[in-house]
């Protein structure tokens, strides 16, 4: 009898210790994006990216990305797979990097080779900040980048 009284206690007391005394749960929620690639003028040399979490050095200073990269190009419409981010914003820049040296080529400042951004803003007189280029990752995300060209290729 005692020790049934005990057990009955002792499990009381753990359900009202877990009701006043939750323990702190966090839940994190990761997803993939997935980017293709449209619009290259032609299969020659490769993609680089820089994948952006906030508006710090985007779309241009690498060494603030999450990601950076270049892909050699092996179809028409190259696939970009970015798994187990964080859900949240994110943006990203790429380039058609003709020649596979990583550097975007430009002229006067304008860029030589194709170039494009996540969520296709318009371009007008430069890059398109962080928040006009991002785009929320939360489960499985696909998105389309149209590469544009504004000299040659």
């Amino acid at each position: 009898m005692i020790r049934h009284f005990w057990q009955k206690l002792i499990s009381t007391t753990v359900i009202v210790e877990s009701l006043v005394f939750p323990t702190h749960v966090r839940a994190d929620y990761y997803g993939n994006l997935t980017v293709e690639i449209h619009g290259l003028k032609n299969q020659q040399g490769q993609i680089c990216f820089s994948l952006f979490d906030s508006y710090r050095g985007f779309p241009s200073q690498g060494k603030n990305a999450i990601d950076v990269g270049c892909v050699k190009i092996t179809e028409s419409n190259p696939r970009l797979v970015f798994n187990h981010l964080k859900a949240g914003n994110y943006a990203l820049a790429v380039f058609h990097d003709v020649k596979g040296d990583g550097i975007l080529k430009r002229h006067l400042g304008i860029p030589t080779e194709g170039f494009g951004f996540s969520n296709n803003p318009t371009i007008l007189t430069g890059a398109p900040k962080f928040d006009e280029a991002s785009v929320f990752v939360a489960g499985s995300q696909n998105i389309q980048i149209n590469l544009i060209y504004l000299f040659g290729s």
